[in-house]
């Protein structure tokens, strides 16, 4: 029987706790920290397989590389940022789309059954990588006085409203900004790991019971929902890439 007296264990903060596999260096290891590890060295492996040996005539693999590194190249960072600026930066955007998205798609593979980025201090650290080339790229091309007036949205043109909207985009930009960055990440998987597990431990228990007609519709929903997972994943690593080109675009910007 669960706390709740009716015997159904339902999902909750608990579901996101996991015990330690090992402890390294005083540092307690998890699966969490497996899968993120694991993640790594699924990107960089592929494509190191992939170009690592590059042919004019692609195998396979290569194609396969090539198109996932074209798609975020012109559909993302040409897109916002223009291929001249923005060529410098694909390297960059490609390995935080593919992190990403292979950090959320654990969610959905046998044993792993864990989106690594619903823990929050992995979008977090993300968002602060990009948050700190924003910053570094804003000072180089704009000096002090130009990130200044870049960070608090100077315009003479307000008039007296300019104070007040300095204030609110000084603090929207340097600490709004990244949380809002990671948490849209984050909540998108921490919501979509609980509905899956909810409808997955439901379906157990409806079927160790009289229910078994429910059991079949609370399947029937699981399944929904990993396809439904599966568009999320991939879109939430798209708006992740979009949202940190479009930072870059502003830093880049000329302010007057």
């Amino acid at each position: 029987m669960s706390d709740n007296g009716c015997g159904f264990p339902a999902p909750g903060l608990h579901s996101f706790l996991f015990k330690p596999i090992a402890t390294v260096g005083g540092i307690e290891f998890n699966k969490v920290m497996l899968l993120a590890i694991i993640t790594t060295a699924v990107v960089v492996s592929f494509f190191y397989a992939a170009f690592g040996k590059a042919k004019v005539v692609p195998g396979k693999l290569q194609m396969i590389g090539e198109a996932g590194y074209d798609f975020v190249r012109r559909g993302i960072v040409y897109e916002t940022l223009g291929k001249k600026e923005g060529e410098k930066y694909v390297p960059f955007m490609v390995s935080l789309f593919f992190f990403i998205w292979v950090m959320n798609i654990w969610s959905v593979i046998p044993l792993a059954q864990f989106p690594v980025s619903s823990i929050i201090a992995y979008p977090m650290v993300l968002a602060a990588i990009v948050w700190l080339v924003w910053v570094g790229l804003t000072f180089k091309r704009h000096g002090f006085v130009g990130f200044f007036k870049n960070v608090t949205g100077y315009d003479k043109s307000l008039g007296a409203v300019l104070p007040l909207v300095m204030i609110i985009e000084f603090f929207s930009n340097l600490l709004v900004r990244p949380f809002t960055h990671a948490v849209r990440l984050f909540a998108n998987m921490f919501a979509g790991h609980l509905m899956l597990v909810m409808f997955t431990v439901a379906s157990w228990y409806l079927l160790n019971s009289w229910m078994i007609p429910a059991a079949g519709v609370s399947f029937v929903m699981t399944m929904v929902m990993i396809m439904f997972e599966l568009f999320v994943q991939a879109v939430q690593a798209y708006v992740f890439v979009l949202l940190a080109c479009s930072y870059i675009q502003g830093a880049l910007a000329e302010h007057h």
